[in-house]
């Protein structure tokens, strides 16, 4: 028998419990976690939450700093309706428990981020965003309308019948993999995509094994429109050290004061910005990406000396534990670091209430594309969207789920054909191996149309391998995931093939100026029904 429930949250990051907190108010939740579900972008979110809680600053500054940073092809409305609603969200999330650094008045101790003009970002340390998501947790552990289901990897969306040609049929759940081996089916009268972003299509990354990119290949696969998969932003700074598994260095470090230096001290950034460190990400991505290629060198360094090791310990504990790990004292020696892929600013094409254009389908979070971000996202406005869209899905899937009746018959059993156990897994490995490599290779921080193509060309040829392993093998989870990023990279070539001019993350050396007569606009992509 299947598992049915009236709301079914796919993922266990900010945006999915946020959704699921309201949502168990009106019916039963299913929350549905490829790993643990402590496991996920969120708990990774060092920085902060971007808002205005200072009487210094204002909702017109917040808003004109991200339309700045997204490079013009923002969604007013959707930055409009993120940075007002946000301080009510945030005052929730502290009432739910969480827990952020206040100075000794009891204020907020706020700082500020690249691209940010006021000091507005709340933060729990260095590793704000395990605070939200432990806090969020215990609120639906205290709700017994939501049910967890942990280790357990959607495959497929399950679709009705199609009303007619070219339109998507309605959402009804999905196929999932549980932890036993077994391919059940987990009904919603919604479906809710909170699965986060797709780090791991590129070889370096800042973002955990979870992020395949799965909600974006679903819903592509299913008819869903998707936008502005060129706009991958790489942060700028990662830990670099053989050992380190692509940790991130805050860029809080640089709103405290911290420098960027080459191996023999100079600074450089105020050559490519007027705001010198605090630049926008794509910018001084590109920047450190332009110093490596120029000197030959395997990193740039962040200096964080001058500001002592008393502020430093106390103000980023974590990192500076973790770089100590690795015989890096942060402060009294530079932090060796390079750009890695950190957050998707495309996505699932939403309105402002979570919905795509698959009836019972929506995307929230990273997963999501409102038209928030733009070309480039502005430094912690990523925890904020989850908590706002969030919210505002709830409430909407409230409605849609009191206006349906039931199910006439059940949606058919996964169907394992002939499939046999694989013999042959070392072309999982392989295939994954390649997908990112050429993806880092030739669809990095800077394009040109010759690298896109050969990007295409190979990955055309993968799909098919994979294509052929996925249905002649019984679906394991490593599988599900090659599929994904394979979906994920070939959409991303993809928009990145039409837009021909350089905006935000996009750079092409083919199209270095930007365009504002003819690419002011999404880069919109959906599969033919």
């Amino acid at each position: 028998m299947p598992h049915r429930f009236d709301f079914l949250v796919l993922g266990g990051g900010v945006a999915g419990l946020s959704l699921a907190l309201q949502a168990a108010r009106h019916g039963t939740v299913a929350v549905l976690t490829k790993r643990d579900r402590h496991e996920g972008n969120t708990a990774y979110a060092q920085g902060g939450i971007a808002s205005v809680l200072s009487p210094t600053d204002t909702f017109e500054e917040h808003i004109q700093d991200t339309l700045e940073a997204g490079a013009g092809i923002n969604h007013q409305d959707a930055v409009e309706v993120t940075v007002r609603e946000g301080p009510e969200r945030i005052r929730e999330l502290v009432q739910l428990g969480a827990d952020f650094n206040r100075r000794a008045t009891g204020e907020f101790d706020l700082t500020r981020e690249g691209g940010h003009s006021q000091r507005r970002i709340i933060h729990s340390g260095d590793i704000t965003g395990r605070e939200v998501q432990r806090a969020l947790l215990e609120s639906c552990d205290a709700q017994p309308n939501i049910t967890f289901f942990q280790n357990t990897s959607a495959i497929d969306l399950i679709l009705d019948r199609k009303p007619g040609p070219g339109i998507p049929g309605r959402c009804l759940g999905v196929y999932a993999l549980t932890p036993e081996g077994r391919i059940e089916r987990f009904l919603g009268k919604v479906t809710v995509l909170a699965t986060g972003g797709a780090g791991k299509v590129y070889l370096y990354t800042s973002n955990p094994d979870v992020a395949t990119g799965d909600g974006v290949a679903m819903a592509y696969r299913a008819g869903a429109e998707v936008a502005n998969m060129e706009f991958y932003q790489f942060h700028p700074t990662c830990l670099y050290h053989p050992e380190a598994k692509s940790f991130l260095i805050s860029e809080a470090l640089r709103g405290e004061g911290g420098k960027l230096r080459l191996r023999n001290g100079q600074q450089f950034m105020d050559r490519y910005h007027r705001m010198g460190e605090l630049a926008p990400r794509d910018v001084v991505a590109r920047a450190i990406d332009a110093e490596l290629k120029r000197t030959g060198d395997d990193s740039v360094f962040l200096d964080m000396t001058h500001l002592g090791r008393a502020f430093i310990m106390e103000r980023f504990p974590n990192i500076y534990t973790t770089c100590k790990a690795f015989n890096i004292d942060m402060a009294v020696q530079p932090i060796p670091v390079v750009p890695a892929a950190h957050y998707m600013c495309g996505g699932v094409v939403t309105d402002l209430h979570g919905r795509t254009n698959v009836p019972g389908l929506y995307a929230i979070g990273e997963v999501a594309h409102t038209g928030l971000h733009g070309a480039n996202r502005l430094a912690s406005n990523s925890l904020l969207e989850g908590l706002v869209f969030g919210h505002r899905a709830a409430a909407i899937c409230a409605e849609e789920i009191r206006s349906l009746s039931a199910l006439k018959e059940d949606p058919p059993e996964w169907d394992e054909g002939s499939a046999v156990a694989s013999d042959e897994s070392v072309v999982v490995t392989h295939n994954w191996d390649e997908i990112r490599r050429l993806m880092w290779n030739y669809v990095g921080i800077v394009r040109t149309d010759k690298r896109l193509m050969r990007a295409r060309r190979r990955l055309e040829l993968l799909r098919e391998e994979i294509r052929d392993y996925y249905w002649r093998f019984k679906v394991t989870r490593d599988v599900i995931e090659l599929r994904n990023i394979c979906e994920v990279a070939s959409l991303i070539v993809d928009c990145a093939s039409r837009r021909k001019e350089s905006r935000g993350l996009h750079f092409t050396l083919d199209y270095p100026n930007t365009d504002e007569h003819h690419w002011k606009h999404d880069t919109v992509v959906r599969r033919e029904l």
